[in-house]
């Protein structure tokens, strides 16, 4: 395709269709990443163990918190449960609209999240990640 991007690889892990659409046309406009979408987050999980086991990781991972039967602080345990992911570089960005202090605390307290960011992506919120 000619595209060269900041990092190889995104995955997103929503279950809201439209913040999907608006994430992938914002990280790949600004040339960020090549974007996979894998849905539900159980499903997600299980792509990161592939990902893991063909030593194909995206480089860089989107998450929502706020998702029905798997939410995202569930989905970062499961993931820290998860054999060779302890070595991965991979960056965790936690994309929501929570407003609940409670998700600010567990989110800065997480040694697997890299930041917090506001959902949905823009391109001024990009360019601080």
């Amino acid at each position: 395709m000619g595209y060269s991007y900041r990092y190889k690889t995104a995955l997103l892990v929503d279950d809201s269709y439209i913040d999907n659409q608006i994430n992938i046309r914002v990280l790949e406009s600004n040339n960020y990443a090549e974007t996979i979408i894998v849905q539900p987050p159980v499903e997600a999980i299980e792509y990161i163990k592939e990902s893991i086991l063909k030593n194909n990781l995206p480089e860089v991972l989107f998450l929502d918190i706020r998702m029905p039967i798997m939410d995202g602080f569930d989905f970062l345990s499961a993931l820290d449960q998860i054999v060779g992911f302890e070595e991965s570089k991979i960056k965790i960005y936690v994309l929501s609209s929570s407003l609940n202090p409670q998700d600010f605390k567990e989110i800065r307290q997480n040694k697997l999240v890299s930041a917090f960011l506001c959902k949905p992506l823009t391109n001024e919120i990009f360019k601080e990640i």
